[in-house]
């Protein structure tokens, strides 16, 4: 059986800010009890701040998911006191990237470096997320990114936690479809949280893909529903989410969506509630 709406839909996660947490009380009756909700690692944010949003996640009934920036993290002694007061605070599970710098600031040179500490485990982390690039990656081949994630799976595995695999949005619903098929035919099964921005203006959406790496010609924008002759145009992922549910099956194996809520996190959760009603009508 294909995926529904409904689906595809449940256990969605989606990132916020430490700002967005500390603000969290006015959304609280938008987001369902347990959702697990990310914590992104901005280089602009203190470590003290990211505890303290998991904190305030654990602390309202939600699963926080701080993120770890290997390249951004200055020293052992950073890291192990971000890790430290994640888990203290309650969070179970984390997320690890290699990040933006081209040089690391300290000894962490890729998300990988960072699982073999062997630090999140006895930390008392169940689940990490590693992540997954569905257009490719800038500074490897497709085998190579393929490779990358089976080591970091490995890993994971061997230290007794969960993987789970996190995507950066993508637009081309055609290209991460083909991802996921070569994904699973390359024997990695591990649960997929598929990248999804929310909804946001055209000018907000390409300021992000240019940041981000991600494609955004004139006709990948076209398939998404925006015109480049539209700025200020807003959009949700409707055709996104649509061309995915044309074909996502059990072959894909266990697929959420996870989003980024470039346009506000308010803006998006109510964009997600009225989608669903819709497909329910």
């Amino acid at each position: 059986m294909n995926y529904t709406v409904g689906r595809l839909f449940e256990g969605f996660t989606f990132e916020a800010t430490t700002k967005d947490v500390a603000n969290l009380a006015a959304l609280l009756d938008k987001i369902t009890p347990g959702k697990i909700i990310a914590v992104p690692y901005l280089p602009t944010e203190t470590n003290e701040a990211r505890i303290a949003a998991a904190r305030t996640l654990v602390d309202e009934g939600f699963q926080a998911m701080p993120h770890f920036s290997a390249r951004r993290i200055a020293s052992e002694a950073e890291f192990r006191a971000l890790l430290d007061g994640v888990a203290q605070a309650g969070a179970k599970r984390c997320l690890v990237i290699a990040g933006d710098p081209a040089q690391p600031m300290g000894p962490y040179a890729d998300s990988l470096s960072l699982i073999e500490t062997g630090a999140f485990e006895k930390a008392g982390i169940k689940t990490l997320g590693v992540a997954g690039h569905p257009e490719g990656h800038a500074a490897m081949t497709k085998d190579q990114t393929f490779a990358v994630l089976a080591r970091k799976s490995e890993a994971i595995l061997k230290r007794g936690m969960t993987p789970e695999i996190v995507t950066q949005f993508a637009f081309d619903g055609d290209a991460v479809l083909r991802w996921l098929k070569e994904l699973r035919a390359r024997g990695l099964a591990h649960p997929v949280r598929l990248g999804v921005a929310g909804p946001a203006s055209l000018k907000t959406l390409m300021r992000f893909a240019a940041l981000c790496g991600v494609a955004s010609s004139a006709s990948v924008i076209a398939k998404y529903g925006l015109s480049l002759t539209n700025l200020l145009g807003s959009s949700g992922p409707e055709k996104f989410i649509a061309r995915l549910l044309t074909e996502l099956g059990p072959e894909h194996g266990e697929v959420h969506l996870h989003f980024y809520p470039f346009g506000g996190t308010a803006k998006t959760l109510d964009w997600i509630s009225e989608h669903l009603s819709k497909a329910r009508v």
